[in-house]
């Protein structure tokens, strides 16, 4: 052995310090790489609908109903079956309200209670008895253990399982148990959660979201472009953070600013009121449905237009600044005639929808007045020093990154960009020529450096990158020729609206162009898949989210409320089980309180994408090659110990 290979088996000995323990651990994991695979669950675009996205997560996009169906197949009846799953993702809520009409309350606890314990032993079967003790309830651990273990050696076993309900019930426990059982069912339904980006953004709840996130058990995160422009607004880059104010205020969504994050937005409300009090600002009125009082409506369509004109301001700088980013054509403020209310195009001129710019200086468009430049600096020290924000964007880095490859599936949330010709197009970031998957990987780099790099020119230098990946015709995470804000805004012409996409939309059914993608990301082009969201799939019109024969799926069909005219549908979602993968199209999602009272749960239709000839083990993924590569180190420790090259290490009695 090399001196290398010797200090690193004796520091494997400190934690298997006895052939037998090395022997019990290499037994444990043979064991562990015959179970099957472990369900993954993949969503994306969730763009804060909270409320739907916690019921496609407690359900598991179904998962929970399916264990349930295998559970009792025709021995219940539909209707119970639909109460016990309903009961599964809202425990309490439900059981509060069967409760109240209950005639007996004790049989209905033990007949619910046997039902539970029977999804638990199921759910529970494709895992190692240590890891189903780490998922359980620390209140009722042992309990549970006991009734959903197999006891082989107890010779009345109905009788042993009876006493143990009934004790429950008589102390008044049985609440509780149920929701401890309810909980662990959801926990052990899903192994592992991926989200495909863009969790901020339209929806009112991003931040309940995150709150969520945080606390599950098991996931990885590939950023959107909304989630790195509040990535960057964190890090106090000032493009990011008019947008982020911006799309809020055009949601109605400034609440979560506010309420959600405790950033102060009153110097901008007055602001707004002062500059824009008699403007109508009829190309501000407010998108989606929102719960706004009309005076909360008029002040943000108010606080809507004031950020907006602020936001091409400090984009103007930002392209001034950066003469690489080569962004100059989108810069529009120079163009208008404001004594015309007119601009000038490619196209000529145009008229402009709205005149009123009355903090434009003709001389210096591109100038912040004294009142917009103090807001913009006591914002960017709200955003870097709110202690919730950074705590979430600390998570995002901890969790995330631009793609990852993960059991064979390569996931990222936006594209590749290509050339026309399916070739990878080349980037400059910084002089420096990236493509592929070199790109993803800079990228994501400078997102970090934003936050983590101690040179300041570096930091800065990621901040912007954070704005840049939000908007650029080549960051993967955009994948449009320009983002049409401006002429949204003020442009009648809907030609001048149009994005044109990235040649990787038009390359989605091209074989050889998918199969390029999977071997840049080191994946076999016969047995990978691409999955990927940011551009909603029209089901409505009769678009298929499968891509390219399933090598590709496109899994963003519409979370947010604002798309679902456009989808037809409430978004696509995806599992990977032991015995293929299934895609999930999901109709609208009423509410959580019909989902409890009428057990309306979110309709969804299940396509097999691929099901595999024998069922997937834990040795046939990820997770499975760490493992056999930890086995082959054990077996050389135990090599080492059998030869006297190491020394056995016995406790001291």
């Amino acid at each position: 052995m090399s001196d290398l290979q010797t200090r690193y088996l004796e520091r494997l000995a400190e934690l298997y310090p006895t052939i037998a323990a090395a022997s019990t651990e290499v037994i444990n994991l043979e064991a562990i790489l015959n179970l099957p695979k472990g369900t993954e669950h993949f969503l994306t675009d969730i763009h804060g609908e909270y409320e739907a996205f916690s019921h496609v997560l407690r359900n598991g996009s179904g998962a929970v109903r399916r264990k349930v169906n295998d559970v009792f197949g025709n021995t219940l009846s539909s209707q119970d079956k639909q109460t016990l799953a309903t009961l599964i993702y809202y425990p309490r809520e439900k059981m509060a309200q069967i409760l109240e009409h209950a005639r007996n309350r004790e049989d209905w606890y033990k007949i619910t209670l046997y039902r539970l314990i029977e999804v638990s032993k199921r759910a529970a079967s494709k895992y190692t008895r240590s890891k189903v003790r780490k998922a359980l309830p620390q209140e009722f651990a042992y309990v549970i253990e006991e009734l959903i273990t197999e006891k082989v050696d107890v010779r009345d076993k109905e009788s042993y399982y009876n006493a143990i309900i009934q004790t429950i019930i008589r102390v008044g426990r049985a609440g509780e148990f149920i929701v401890a059982l309810c909980e662990l069912i959801q926990r052990l339904i899903v192994d592992h959660l991926h989200i495909l980006g863009d969790i901020y953004d339209r929806g009112p709840g991003p931040h309940i979201i995150m709150d969520k996130l945080m606390t599950y058990h098991s996931l990885d995160i590939q950023w959107g472009n909304h989630d790195v422009l509040w990535m960057g607004a964190a890090a106090g880059q000032k493009g990011c953070i008019a947008n982020v104010i911006r799309i809020c205020a055009r949601y109605g969504n400034l609440d979560i600013l506010e309420d959600g994050y405790g950033i102060n937005l009153l110097p901008l409300a007055t602001f707004s009121l002062d500059t824009y009090g008699s403007d109508p600002c009829a190309c501000f009125q407010l998108k989606g449905a929102n719960a706004c009082s009309p005076s909360e409506t008029e002040l943000n369509i108010r606080m809507h237009k004031a950020i907006s004109i602020i936001q091409f301001k400090v984009e103007g700088q930002i392209i001034r600044e950066h003469p690489e980013f080569c962004l100059d054509g989108r810069n529009l403020l120079h163009r208008i005639d404001l004594d015309r209310g007119t601009i000038l195009l490619e196209g000529g001129e145009q008229e402009m929808l709205d005149r009123y710019f009355p903090t434009i200086d003709p001389a210096d468009p591109y100038r912040l007045t004294a009142e917009e430049n103090a807001i913009m600096e006591r914002l960017a020290a709200a955003f870097q020093n709110c202690e919730k924000l950074q705590q979430h964007m600390r998570f995002l880095l901890a969790k995330g990154s631009l793609y990852k490859v993960y059991n064979g599936n390569l996931l990222y949330h936006g594209c590749i960009p290509l050339n026309r010709d399916g070739s990878f197009k080349e980037v400059d970031i910084y002089g420096q020529k990236y493509k592929g998957k070199s790109l993803y990987e800079c990228l994501d780099g400078y997102v970090r450096k934003a936050f983590m790099a101690v040179d300041p020119v570096e930091r800065a230098r990621g901040r912007d990158i954070c704005w840049y990946i939000w908007l650029h015709q080549d960051s993967p995470l955009f994948g449009k020729d320009k983002m049409a804000t401006f002429e949204r805004y003020f442009l009648a012409d809907k030609e001048t609206h149009r994005e044109e996409k990235n040649p990787y939309y038009c390359m989605l059914e091209n074989e050889d162009t998918v199969g390029r993608i999977l071997e840049e990301f080191g994946l076999s082009p016969q047995e990978g898949h691409i999955v990927n969201g940011h551009v909603p799939v029209k089901s409505k019109n009769g678009e298929n989210p499968m891509k390219c024969g399933g090598k590709l799926l496109v899994i963003d069909g519409g979370f947010s409320r604002a798309y679902q005219k456009e989808t037809g549908i409430a978004g696509y979602t995806l599992i990977y089980n032991s015995y293929g993968l299934i895609l999930a199209a999901h109709e609208p999602f009423e509410s959580t309180e019909a989902a409890i009272e009428k057990e309306s749960d979110i309709h969804s239709e299940s396509t097999i994408v691929k099901r595999v000839s024998s069922r997937k083990l834990v040795g046939d993924t990820d997770v499975g090659k760490q493992l056999k590569t930890k086995i082959k180190d054990l077996e050389m420790l135990l090599e080492a110990y059998h030869t006297g090259r190491i020394v056995e290490r016995f406790p001291v009695r």
